[in-house]
C-alpha cells in the first residue's frame, strides 16, 4: 500500500523523497518534447487598457511551465484566454496544432484543458467524493437518465483513484464545507483531473497555505507533471523556482523574459522590475 506522503499517477506511486531530488536547488528538467500550446501575438485589450500584449509563448508537452509577474502584469487575462472563458482582442491560441482562438470553454475543455481557479471553487455540501463523482461522470453520461449516479461503477471508481491520487481518499465521505482550505485546493485539482487534461492550468493553487501546506502541494504538483503538461500562475517564489522547468515573466501585459529558474533568478531586467521588489 502507498505509503503517507506519495501519490498515484496513471497507476505508478511516487514517494514525496523522489519528487524532492534536487540538483542545485532545483528540481531536474526533463527534456521538452513537441509544442502542446503556442500563442501568436496573443492580445486582449479592455478600451485604452492592454492586459495582454502582443504575449507569444510555446509550451512543451510534458513540462511544468510557471507564469509569474507583479499585480496587474496579465497573468490571469492570459489564463482566461487560453482556458476560453474570454475571447483576445487579436492574435492565435494554437493547442495541439489546432486554432483554438475564441472556442467557448466547454469545447476547450473538451479537447482537453482544464483550469482550477484562484478562488476555490467546490459544492461545499456534496461530499468529496460527490464533488469528484459529478465531474467525472462528465458530458458522455450527462443524459443518461436511467442509471442512479452511485451505481455508475466505473465512475465511481474513478473518483476514488482521483481522490487517492490528491491525497484525500480517506476523507471522501465528509462534507466538502469541512475540509481545510488547503484539502478543498486539492479537491478543486481533483475536480480539474477528472476530464483527464493534457493541458492542467493552476491558478495560484498555494494562495493562503500555510508553510507546510504549501510543500504538500509543490510535491502533488510535480507529480501531476508526470504524463502531463501543467502551467501555474504562481506569486511564492519559493514554489516557482523549485518546481518549475522554464518561467515566464510577464509584466505590463508583456513578456518581460524567459527562462530556467537560475536563469531568471540571474536576470537583471526581472531583478529590478519584480524579484527585488518582493524579497
Amino acid at each position: 500500500m502507498p505509503s503517507a506522503g506519495g501519490v498515484v499517477i496513471a497507476n505508478r506511486y511516487y514517494t514525496a523523497a523522489r519528487l524532492d531530488t534536487l540538483k542545485g536547488g532545483v528540481l531536474f528538467a526533463r527534456m521538452p518534447g513537441t509544442v502542446l500550446l503556442r500563442t501568436e501575438r496573443l492580445t486582449r485589450a479592455f478600451g485604452s487598457l492592454m492586459a495582454v500584449d502582443r504575449v507569444e509563448v510555446a509550451i512543451h508537452k510534458g513540462e511544468l511551465r510557471s507564469i509569474i509577474g507583479p499585480n496587474g502584469a496579465g497573468k490571469t487575462t492570459f489564463f482566461r484566454l487560453i482556458s476560453g472563458e474570454m475571447t483576445p482582442t487579436s492574435g492565435r491560441i494554437w493547442f495541439d496544432e489546432r486554432d483554438i482562438t475564441g472556442l467557448p470553454q466547454h469545447v476547450v475543455a473538451r479537447l482537453g484543458i482544464a483550469k482550477s481557479y484562484q478562488i476555490t471553487n467546490v459544492f461545499p455540501h456534496l461530499s468529496v467524493h460527490e464533488n469528484v463523482r459529478v465531474a467525472a461522470q462528465g458530458p458522455a453520461r450527462a443524459f443518461d437518465f436511467w442509471s442512479q449516479a452511485d451505481r455508475l461503477g466505473d465512475v465511481r471508481d474513478r473518483a476514488t483513484t482521483l481522490l487517492q491520487t490528491v491525497g484525500l481518499a480517506a476523507k471522501g465521505d465528509r462534507l466538502a464545507a469541512h475540509l481545510s482550505h488547503g484539502e478543498k485546493r486539492h479537491l478543486e485539482i481533483g475536480i480539474a483531473l477528472a476530464s483527464d487534461p493534457s493541458l492542467l492550468l493552476l491558478d495560484e493553487p498555494t494562495a493562503g497555505m500555510s508553510p507546510e501546506e504549501t510543500d504538500e502541494t509543490m510535491r502533488l504538483i510535480r507529480a501531476l507533471a508526470v504524463g502531463r503538461t501543467v502551467i501555474l500562475v504562481e506569486h511564492k517564489m519559493k514554489v516557482v523556482m523549485k518546481i518549475s522547468d522554464r518561467i515566464t515573466v510577464l509584466h505590463q501585459g508583456q513578456v518581460l523574459a524567459e527562462g530556467t529558474p537560475e536563469e531568471i533568478r540571474n536576470n537583471d531586467r526581472v531583478q529590478q522590475t519584480y524579484l527585488g521588489a518582493i524579497r
